[in-house]
C-alpha cells in the first residue's frame, strides 16, 4: 500500500529504517529484530542505501528479502550518486517488477560518494531530478528527506523551504525528517512549510541515541544541533547501559511532546537493533494506542 494512503486512511503512521546487513548469516539475524518489531504493527519499514562496494545490490536483495518473508510494507532507498543515470531505469524496474509501491528518493551524502559522484552528466545532482524520473513511472509513492534545521548546504531556511517545494512539485508525496532533538525546530520548519503552501505528510525521523560519539558525527554531518545539556548528560555516562537507557528516556520524551502537538507520524532509525526501539514504543503505547501483537 503506498504510505501517503496510509497515512490519509490511518491518520498516523508508525515505521522503522534498517541498513542492508553484508551476508546471509547478517540478514537473518535482522529479519528476526524486524519480525519482533512487527508486534508493534508498523505502517511500513525502509532499507538504506550508503557508498561502498555492492551496497545498492544489498540494498535490492534485503527489500526483496523482506517482501518475501514479510506482509511488511516495504520502502527501498534511492541515491543520486549510485546507480548512474544509464542504470537507474533497471532499479525502478526492478523495485517495479517486486510490487514495491514505495521508493525514498535521496541526492546522497557528499561525504560518502564524494562531490564528483553528482555531476549532472553520469548521475543526477539533485533528488528532484530523481523524484521527476520516478514520478514518470506514475507507479510509486515517492518520499523524500525534509531538514528541520535546514540542510547544511542550504544558505538559509528559505531556500531550504524552497528547495523542498521543488522536490513537491516534480512529484513528492510526503517528506521524513533528518534527526533532530530540539523539538522547536520541526514546530518551525512546519511554520514555514504552511506559510509556503507545502502539504504533504511530515514524518518526524527519531534517533535514539544508543552510541552517543556515532550520533555526535551524524550531527556534526548534517548540521542537527546537540543541546548544550544533552551533550552534558551523555558526556557524564560512561556505562554503556546507562547511555542507553538515558537515549531511551530521551527518546521517549520528545515523541510525547511532539504527540502533545499534534504530530502522528513517526520513523525511528534502528541501526538495525530493536532494544531501545522496543522499550520506547513500550512508553508510548498507552499514549499512541499500540496494541502489541504477539
Amino acid at each position: 500500500m503506498k504510505i501517503s494512503e496510509i497515512i490519509k486512511n490511518q491518520g498516523k503512521s508508525l515505521s522503522f529504517e534498517f541498513i542492508p546487513p553484508n551476508t546471509p548469516i547478517g540478514e537473518g539475524r535482522l529479519l528476526e529484530r524486524i519480525n519482533r518489531l512487527n508486534t508493534f504493527s508498523p505502517s511500513f519499514v525502509s532499507v538504506t542505501q550508503h557508498a561502498g562496494p555492492n551496497t545498492l545490490e544489498r540494498t535490492r536483495r534485503f527489500v526483496g528479502k523482506i517482501h518475501q518473508d514479510t506482509a511488511l510494507t516495504v520502502m527501498p532507498h534511492i541515491t543520486c550518486a549510485d546507480p548512474g543515470k544509464t542504470e537507474l531505469a533497471s532499479v525502478i524496474e526492478h523495485y517495479k517488477g517486486l510490487d514495491v509501491e514505495n521508493i525514498l528518493a535521496l541526492r546522497g551524502d557528499p561525504e560518502e560518494y564524494g562531490t564528483d559522484a553528482f555531476d549532472g552528466k553520469l548521475h543526477y545532482c539533485y533528488a528532484a531530478d530523481l523524484v521527476k524520473l520516478i514520478a514518470g513511472y506514475n507507479k510509486f509513492c515517492i518520499g523524500v528527506a525534509v531538514y528541520p534545521e535546514g540542510h547544511p548546504e542550504s544558505s538559509n531556511l528559505g531556500i531550504d523551504t524552497a528547495h523542498t517545494k521543488i522536490k513537491i512539485g516534480q512529484g513528492a508525496d510526503f517528506g521524513i525528517t533528518q534527526m533532530f532533538f530540539e523539538n522547536f525546530h520541526y514546530y518551525q520548519m512546519m511554520d514555514r512549510f504552511l506559510q509556503d503552501g507545502i502539504d504533504i505528510p511530515v514524518i518526524a525521523g527519531i534517533m535514539p541515541i544508543t552510541d552517543f560519539q556515532r550520533v555526535e558525527r551524524y550531527a556534526e554531518l548534517g548540521g542537527v544541533e546537540l543541546p548544550i545539556p544533552l551533550i552534558a548528560k551523555f558526556e557524564e555516562l560512561e556505562d554503556p547501559y546507562d547511555v542507553i537507557q538515558a537515549g531511551i528516556d530521551l527518546a521517549t520524551e520528545q515523541c510525547m511532546d511532539l504527540w502533545e502537538n499534534g504530530v502522528r507520524c513517526f520513523h525511528f532509525y534502528t541501526f538495525n537493533r530493536d532494544e531501545a526501539v522496543t522499550k520506547i514504543l513500550d512508553n508510548l503505547a498507552p499514549v499512541f494506542g499500540i496494541n502489541k501483537s504477539n
